[in-house]
């Protein structure tokens, strides 16, 4: 029972130091999530693993790689997605303005042995290029244009940079001029003061031409009412004259009489005085009467 023990506890320290051995002799590679492994011998590359999981290099390769640990080398490449943001890359407008623009972009390595041994500095060189293209692309454009046609910037920046960056072993994702601003602070305040007052104007403009039309609708609506007023009291002897008429058609007798309330109703709103005489006396002789009294 004892040597059971001992056994099994012997066995359990053996094992890591197996695999251990194994993985320095080539035996097997863990190969992770979003990486690859290249394998090179007498500096040539013999090939790439780059499906995730437990791999054996020889049955891939052959015999050969168990040379690898002794004459060659193998390189692990990180193949996942990757952003960048360059900040602050200076360009000059149209006008000549200094602007100040930051540019994301995204990148994967889809060929590890272009990655590895066609450039030095992968990176760095497609950063480079990310941002040369970018400033040759928006320079002396107008600054109109650099701000509202950011997509489409985007779009060209990208399909000037995707060829190299595919020789480099990259495939470049999405590329966005992210933010457009100015550098100069002075300018900045300048341009701020400058729009202040032009939203005055405009303010005070549009204020001015509320009134102005205010105005117009309330003349306008003045000169209708009184041509109405005009013409209804234009029309109103015609409407009477032919009401009076009618009523002299149906009973003449009935006519005499609105006009005499008519006349009595013009009297009273004329404050004029009215001598009542009696039918009995003679008008002449009262007025002559009244003539000597005065005199």
């Amino acid at each position: 029972m004892a040597w059971f023990g001992g056994g099994f506890i012997f066995g359990l320290m053996l094992i890591p130091i197996l695999l251990g051995f194994a993985r320095f002799f080539g035996l097997y590679a863990c190969v992770g999530e979003c990486k690859a492994h290249v394998f090179t011998l007498f500096g040539k590359v013999i090939g790439t693993l780059d499906q995730p999981g437990l791999q054996i290099p020889v049955f891939k390769f052959g015999p050969r790689a168990l040379l690898v640990p002794f004459f060659g080398k193998s390189y692990v490449v990180d193949t996942s997605l990757r952003q960048h943001y360059l900040r602050s890359q200076m360009v000059n407008s149209e006008e000549g303005t200094p602007m100040g623009v930051g540019i994301w972009y995204e990148m994967r390595v889809t060929d590890p042995v272009s990655y590895l041994f066609t450039n030095a500095n992968p990176d760095g060189s497609l950063q480079a290029n990310v941002t040369s293209s970018t400033i040759s692309t928006l320079s002396n454009l107008e600054m109109e244009k650099m701000l509202e046609d950011r997509h489409s910037l985007s779009r060209t920046v990208r399909k000037t940079v995707s060829p190299l960056s595919e020789k480099w072993g990259y495939t470049l994702g999405s590329v966005y001029i992210r933010k457009v601003a100015f550098t100069d602070r002075l300018m900045v305040d300048n341009i701020t003061e400058k729009v202040v007052k032009r939203l005055v104007q405009v303010t005070s403009a549009m204020k001015q031409d509320g009134e102005n039309r205010v105005g117009l609708i309330k003349s306008e609506t003045a000169y209708r009412v009184s041509q109405k007023m005009a013409e209804a009291s234009a029309s109103r002897p015609k409407i009477v004259g032919k009401a009076l008429n009618e009523i002299a058609a149906a009973d003449p007798e009935i006519l005499n009489t609105v006009l005499s309330v008519m006349e009595v109703d013009t009297l009273i709103e004329s404050n004029a005085e009215v001598d009542l005489l009696p039918d009995s006396s003679n008008v002449l002789i009262q007025v002559g009467e009244g003539a000597g009294r005065e005199s």
